[in-house]
């Protein structure tokens, strides 16, 4: 049986490896031989996630006409990768790419570093930002003050509590959406929702289309329940999603599911066009695929004026193809672990039934303290505060990242709390890994990808601003040093850092 989930056409890898001629030569140096430069080339694009890992290759004899190349040339190239650990082949099924067995892939996730543990760290794993008080406090207190019918009731409300299915199902509406409370179940956090959309939807061995990058919990989620990830490669800076790709990924897989973050996608920022959502649900509609839609920074722009384009699931009217996650704890507070799933009233059924073996329901009061704030406008009057904060962090943390770190590459982003960067050539792991030692914690750019991928990165939120961003930078720029002259220590596994 062939290991690889998805196919790279020779004319798209041609295209991919034609771009890196734009990066400039090392000075100095002596041009290798044709095909070292395209082993380079592929293994540089599948480290980089632009190629995914387990993608199909095309034949050495298509790839030799796409580039004017001997086939000499891409077989010496291919048995090159081979023997680096970066393609596998099989008589009958082709070559595939990986990335070599003594490169584990730092896949796991922590608990965030305790506040009172912090001392001096300054944690860039987390992208959370405090409370936007007065609001968390206020909200509470509204739902203590609404506690007392409830609590002489037995508590248990799989679906949710009904004044907040309806009050988020009347927020569709009022996007132009419209939804019945009972296309609404409320859960535990973002991550209950994919947690029991999965479990619904995709059994052990099936396959999920996911971007390449995504978000690295949900990505340990899936591997947790014994999924097949198929990545989709993103397209460089905020370009986001590149449909033919996705057309061509959802045709050959055939993924029972496909996960995205349409809205400042998670690490990258990127935020999808009307047009690219529309294709988004076409694609998978044609290919009998659930599209998942991860809205939880939907309410993060940042950038004043920015227009926000439909929903995701505004081009599923039918409701059969879409199904859409939100959260509070990205637009209010990671504390508040409330959650919510919009599909068809069937799905929503199932989805029900299910939960009576998993978690029961989420708690009653937090739902309160939720739908209090949405009744009463606090909701928008905090989110407000967090957008604030979160400009002003990003804003800050940009120049100083420009200032300490020249040579990083990156594109800002309209909305959302992380930044990409390219580390200036320099391992990602190698950075989270000294870089702790040196008093920052950030995540690398594999926790992102599946199998490897994006050794070149690292994500930064936009959690700390003003004189902490300057120093978080500072010593970031302290770990690139110590990295780029070797002086970082012997190449032990990275720390396991939570990526919320």
């Amino acid at each position: 049986m062939a290991q690889w989930t998805s196919a790279v056409g020779a004319a798209q890898l041609a295209r991919l490896i034609t771009s890196q001629q734009d990066r400039p030569p090392v000075p100095g140096a002596r041009r290798p031989p044709a095909y070292r430069l395209l082993a380079d080339g592929i293994r540089l694009l599948v480290l980089e996630g632009r190629v995914p890992v387990a993608a199909r290759l095309p034949a050495e004899r298509e790839l030799a006409v796409a580039l004017t190349l001997s086939r000499t040339t891409v077989a010496a190239a291919y048995e090159a990768l081979r023997g680096e650990g970066f393609l596998e082949s099989r008589r009958g099924a082709g070559s595939w790419t990986a990335v070599p067995a003594g490169n584990p892939l730092p896949a796991r996730g922590l608990e965030p570093l305790p506040p009172e543990s912090l001392g001096s760290m300054i944690d860039l794993g987390c992208a959370a930002l405090p409370a936007p008080e007065p609001w968390l406090t206020k909200a509470v207190q509204g739902a203590l003050e609404e506690l007392p019918p409830y609590a002489h009731t037995h508590g248990d409300y799989p679906a949710g509590l009904p004044a907040l299915r309806r009050m988020l199902a009347d927020r569709y509406t009022e996007r132009g959406i419209p939804t019945m409370p009972e296309q609404i179940m409320v859960t535990t956090g973002a991550m209950g929702a994919i947690d029991a959309i999965c479990s619904l939807f995709a059994g052990r061995g099936e396959r999920i289309a996911v971007e390449s990058p995504s978000y690295a919990n949900i990505l340990q989620l899936m591997r947790a329940a014994g999924v097949r990830l198929v990545p989709v490669a993103m397209a460089s800076g905020l370009g986001g999603w590149d449909m033919d790709v996705w057309r061509q990924v959802l045709r050959d897989s055939a993924p029972r599911l496909a996960y995205v973050v349409a809205d400042f996608h998670n690490p990258t920022g990127a935020l999808a066009s009307e047009e690219q959502r529309r294709a988004m649900v076409e694609a998978a509609r044609s290919a009998g695929t659930v599209l998942v839609a991860d809205e939880t920074m939907a309410e993060l722009q940042l950038d004043p004026g920015l227009a926000m384009p439909r929903p995701v699931c505004s081009f599923d009217p039918a409701g059969s193809t879409v199904i859409t996650v939100g959260s509070a704890s990205k637009a209010f507070w990671a504390g508040m672990r409330i959650g919510w799933v919009r599909a068809a009233p069937d799905v929503i059924r199932s989805l029900v039934a299910a939960r009576a073996y998993a978690d029961l329901g989420t708690p009653v009061l937090e739902q309160l303290a939720v739908n209090w704030l949405m009744r009463t406008g606090g909701w928008q009057e905090a989110v407000g505060i967090r957008r604030v904060q979160a400009r002003d962090n990003r804003d800050a943390l940009v120049a100083a990242v420009r200032r300490e770190l020249p040579d990083w590459e990156f594109q800002v982003p309209r909305g959302g709390l992380t930044l990409w960067a390219r580390a200036g050539g320099l391992s990602g792991s190698r950075l989270a890994e000294v870089g702790e030692r040196v008093g920052v914690r950030v995540p690398s750019g594999p926790r992102f990808g599946v199998d490897g991928a994006f050794e070149g990165y690292v994500r930064l939120p936009f959690t700390v601003g003003g004189p902490v961003a300057d120093e978080a930078a500072a010593r970031l720029a302290a770990a690139a040093r110590l990295v780029g002259t070797g002086a970082g220590g012997s190449g032990a596994e990275p720390p396991r850092t939570f990526v919320a």
